[in-house]
């Protein structure tokens, strides 16, 4: 009896792995400079702007300014994508006009982006607009 309760409980596991998995990619079109296109098996699609992908890349490296201790890249309403490349079956790198190329974003990470996307651009601007910071780029003197 205990084995079978067992069972049940580690094939409920796989059945709630199994559906808390983003669908796979099915199109990716890089629409540069402005943004990319993905698609997933589900039906799902996304445009996803070139500032968006820049401010959440998941690279270590992303020219991230800290400020009271909080993680905040500013600057980027302007920038442009420049390319994209393959890496491996499970992401592409994109090379931004900053010369940022560091990050991989996943399939994975792409879905998460889609489908947070308002969410997350929200909270973004509200985190420039609490450090007095703001998407538009520093003027050169």
């Amino acid at each position: 009896m205990a084995a079978a309760m067992g069972a049940a409980v580690v094939r409920r596991l796989h059945a709630a792995q199994a559906q808390a998995q983003p669908p796979r990619l099915t199109k990716l079109a890089l629409r540069a400079p402005k943004f990319v296109e993905v698609e997933f098996e589900d039906g799902s699609s996304f445009h996803l702007p070139a500032e968006f992908l820049r401010v959440y890349s998941p690279a270590a490296d992303s020219k991230i300014r800290s400020v009271a201790g909080e993680k905040v890249i500013f600057g980027r309403r302007h920038v442009g994508i420049l390319s994209a490349e393959s890496v491996g079956n499970y992401g592409v790198r994109i090379l931004f006009d900053d010369l940022h190329k560091t990050g991989i974003f996943t399939w994975d990470y792409l879905h998460h982006l889609g489908s947070n996307k308002f969410g997350l651009m929200r909270s973004y601007i509200t985190t420039l607009k609490k450090h007095g910071l703001t998407r538009d780029p520093q003027r050169r003197k």
